[in-house]
């Protein structure tokens, strides 16, 4: 089943669902903003060519995009670049789960190996920290800053964005840099990925063009499908004010309510236990 048939089911339910709730709220159907963000994820999502890469999922895809637009619209980020880059830590370290996105272009960058804090896990990363000397990696919304010269070589500072996860990234010092534990290679001999203390590290021979690609201000997201970060973390939580335009999939949204493809029912029950069926909202 293809990517396109998949989410659109996924989209339309919500829409339904949405619906259906305004439907018995009295209200009057129509696009929601949730809605909205849903089309919005949807059109980014299907505009991305994965033909060359490996298919991000679109979960962590949607929990990224939906930060970004936040980080975008609270002036965090770029105006110059539009990269989005995820690494999606539900995925074994012998997976390639660093996805790097030109958002402009559709354009998959970079898709290859990251590796995650010796704290973490092993093959894959389980436990998060954004203590001192913990080793662990941190989940959660970075921004991309300067660059220097270190222990690896050209390397990224990152700052943390969630409070209480990786807000303290650059007091613990972590960074995107390259590393010869970050390779098939490794993988062949170990069974899994090389750890860092807590560092996004990305294969040695990409380190230069991966940092050039995503330095200055740009939008890194660590992803697990951990549930207490998805209820605490405040750019996944925010109402998303300004989004791109996505007309058509609205339209089509719109168009299948308007021909009541729902087909709503509101069903009452009388004090008798009879129920009264009212066909609502088809005319």
């Amino acid at each position: 089943m293809s990517k396109s048939i998949v989410c659109l089911g996924v989209y339309l339910t919500s829409i339904f669902t949405l619906s259906f709730q305004q439907a018995r709220a009295g209200e009057p159907l129509g696009i929601s903003q949730e809605m909205r963000l849903a089309s919005c994820v949807h059109s980014a999502y299907e505009g991305i060519d994965f033909s060359n890469s490996e298919v991000l999922s679109y979960d962590a895809f949607a929990s990224a995009y939906k930060g970004y637009l936040n980080l975008k619209e609270a002036g965090q980020l770029s105006a110059d670049k539009q990269i989005l880059s995820i690494c999606d830590f539900n995925l074994a370290s012998s997976a390639k789960r660093l996805w790097i996105i030109d958002l402009a272009t559709g354009k998959v960058l970079f898709n290859t190996y990251v590796a995650h804090g010796q704290g973490s896990g092993g093959d894959y990363a389980n436990e998060f920290s954004n203590s001192n000397n913990s080793h662990q990696s941190s989940l959660g919304f970075y921004v991309t800053g300067d660059t220097y010269q270190g222990e690896h070589g050209l390397s990224l500072r990152l700052q943390g964005m969630d409070r209480g996860f990786n807000d303290a990234a650059l007091q613990r010092g972590i960074v995107v840099h390259g590393a010869d534990y970050v390779n098939e290679g490794y993988i062949a001999g170990n069974l899994r990925l090389g750890r860092s203390w807590g560092c996004p590290a990305v294969p040695d021979e990409l380190k230069v063009p991966i940092i050039n690609a995503i330095e200055g201000g740009t939008c890194l997201f660590i992803y697990h499908n951990d549930a207490r970060f998805s209820k605490k973390c405040a750019w996944l939580n925010k109402v998303t004010e300004h989004l791109p335009e996505t007309h058509s999939f609205e339209e089509l949204a719109q168009a299948q309510l308007q021909k009541k493809v729902l087909k709503l029912q509101v069903v009452h029950y009388s004090a008798s236990g009879k129920a009264d069926t009212a066909n609502t909202y088809a005319n």
